[in-house]
C-alpha cells in the first residue's frame, strides 16, 4: 500500500468552549477519522462523534456527518471494514462504533476498563449489543506494517497507529496532541541534543522516540486538519 491509501474523513465539527480551550477562547474543532486501504482489507481509526445526552449536546453544539456517507464516498460500507481501532473511547472518537456489530474493535485493556466507569464516556457507545473488542496490553502489529503504539497523555489508555507503506511511513496520532504544532514542539524536543542544544532541555513524552523511530513522512490528528511533516 501507499501513503495515499490512507484517507481522512471529517465526521463532525463542534464548538469547544473557552473554558476547555488552550487559547482561552471558544473554537470550532473538527472530528476526523481515517480509512486505511490495506492490502489485507479496510481498517478504520475512530468512528466519529456520538450522541450522548442533552446536556452534552448543548455544551458542544456538534454538527455531524454520517460515517456511512463518508465511507460511501470512497466506495465502502461499514460491512467492508475489517478492523476498527479507537485511539481512545471518549464519545467523540467511538461515536459510531455500534455500526460495527461483530467487527474487531482494537483498544487498550486499561482504556476499556476506564470507559466502563462513570463519567468517562457513554455506555451505549461502548457496550452495545454485538460489540467485539480485541484488547491490547501495549504495542502490537495488528496487520502487516500496521502498528498500534501506546501514546498516553490525553488519557492513560490512548493509542496511535503507525502505518508502514512502500513509499514511507505515517502516524495517525489521534489525540496524542490536540494540534500539529504541539507535535512539532515535542518532535523538536526529542531531537534537541542532535540539534546541538545543551541542558536544561524540554522533555518530550517518552513514547515520542518510538514514533519517530519509524521516520514518519506525515502525522495526522483527530482534531486538527494540519499535517506534521519532517523538516
Amino acid at each position: 500500500m501507499l501513503i495515499d491509501d490512507v484517507v481522512r474523513l471529517r465526521l463532525a465539527t463542534f464548538i469547544r468552549p473557552a473554558s476547555e480551550s488552550a487559547t482561552g477562547r471558544s473554537e470550532v474543532e473538527g472530528v476526523y477519522a481515517y480509512l486505511i486501504r490495506h492490502d489485507d482489507g479496510l481498517l478504520l481509526l475512530d468512528t466519529g462523534m456520538g450522541r450522548g445526552d442533552d446536556e452534552t449536546e448543548q455544551w458542544y453544539r456538534p454538527q455531524r456527518s454520517p460515517l456511512t456517507a463518508a465511507l460511501a464516498a470512497w466506495g465502502a460500507t461499514p460491512a467492508d471494514i475489517r478492523i476498527v481501532v479507537n485511539c481512545h473511547l471518549h464519545f467523540d472518537h467511538c461515536g459510531e462504533n455500534p455500526l460495527f456489530l461483530g467487527t474487531p474493535i482494537i483498544a487498550q485493556r486499561g482504556e476499556l476498563a476506564v470507559a466502563r466507569q462513570p463519567d468517562y464516556t457513554f455506555d451505549h457507545l461502548v457496550d452495545f449489543t454485538g460489540a467485539r473488542y480485541e484488547l491490547l496490553d501495549g504495542e502490537a502489529e495488528i496487520s502487516p506494517g500496521v502498528h498500534v503504539i501506546p501514546t498516553p497523555g490525553h488519557v492513560n489508555g490512548h493509542q496511535s497507529l503507525v502505518i508502514q507503506c512502500s513509499d514511507g511511513s505515517l502516524v495517525l496520532a489521534g489525540q496524542s496532541h490536540d494540534r500539529a504544532s504541539a507535535f512539532s514542539a515535542d518532535a523538536l524536543a526529542q531531537n534537541a541534543r542532535q540539534l546541538g542544544h545543551d541542558d536544561p532541555l524540554p522533555l518530550a513524552p517518552p513514547w515520542m522516540q518510538r514514533l519517530m523511530a519509524f521516520d514518519p513522512r506525515r502525522v495526522y490528528f483527530a482534531h486538527d486538519a494540519a499535517v506534521w511533516e519532517p523538516y
